[in-house]
């Protein structure tokens, strides 16, 4: 039997990590079949980001034609988009998909390094976050994108009110630079929901953002309702934290793997 087909496009991270091989190491341990549209490429490691290079958009526009003309998708999961013109040629083909789409708005890295071109953050506002079904935003990102300083979790639903503004059905505020333990607040404009789990003690933590939305891209093409995949989807990506592992000489990813490992 064929399974659920989910699409990221994202950059691709040459440590493993996070990225493109995220999303599809995470997809491949919760049972969907992966896909990639690499708008970008980056040199990096346990160390940081050393540098990136954005496909030409025609390259990435063939990508995207080549895999929604005939095999489909059940789902997509957008990252690191790198320009203003990546981010226009990704929406216009998204603005025709019918299925759901989760946005992780990438800003900088795990290290602080910049994956986006200040410019290209009017083009994520105006054209990308309208279409999402879900965007999935750090602090920083929020930040970033509306001005919004989170410094407590009380400030979660006024951060999730100007996300929400900018047109996702869902912002999914991640508040895990926190202190205490990590809470995420999910809001639609009407409805609340925080998930909160453990903190664990683990530096070792680079792909957590893609890996939460690829998570949640994967159970939402698996049939899960968008409460249901952000809930399962925390509990993976917790575990995946947990048993993050050191790789070089800085910060290691965490475990894609963990659940086959247990």
């Amino acid at each position: 039997m064929t399974p659920p087909r989910v699409l990221t496009i994202a950059g691709s991270d040459s440590g493993g990590g996070a990225g493109i091989q995220a999303d599809l190491k995470t997809m491949l341990a919760l049972g969907v079949h992966g896909m990639s549209v690499i708008a970008a490429v980056t040199a990096q490691n346990s160390l940081g980001v050393q540098g990136y290079w954005e496909l030409p958009p025609e390259a990435v526009r063939a990508q995207l034609d080549s895999v929604l003309s005939d095999i489909g998708v059940q789902a997509v999961k957008t990252g690191m988009l790198a320009s203003a013109v990546l981010v226009e040629t990704v929406a216009a083909v998204l603005s025709e998909v019918t299925a759901p789409v989760v946005v992780d708005p990438v800003g900088v890295s795990k290290h602080g390094d910049a994956l986006l071109d200040p410019g290209a953050l009017g083009a994520v506002r105006t054209e990308l976050l309208p279409l999402a079904t879900v965007v999935t935003p750090n602090l920083w990102e929020v930040e970033q994108l509306t001005g919004v300083k989170v410094v407590a979790e009380s400030g979660l639903r006024e951060a999730a009110e100007a996300v929400r503004a900018l047109g996702p059905r869902w912002a999914l505020i991640k508040g895990g630079h926190l202190p205490g333990e990590p809470v995420d607040l999910l809001f639609d404009g009407t409805r609340e929901y925080r998930f909160a789990a453990e903190r664990h003690d683990n530096r070792h933590t680079h792909g957590t953002g893609c890996t939460l939305a690829s998570a949640i891209a994967s159970h939402l093409a698996l049939g899960q309702d968008v409460v249901s995949a952000v809930g399962r989807a925390k509990e993976y990506v917790t575990g995946a934290i947990e048993h993050g592992f050191p790789l070089g000489a800085g910060i290691g990813p965490v475990d894609h793997g963990w659940l086959q490992r247990r």
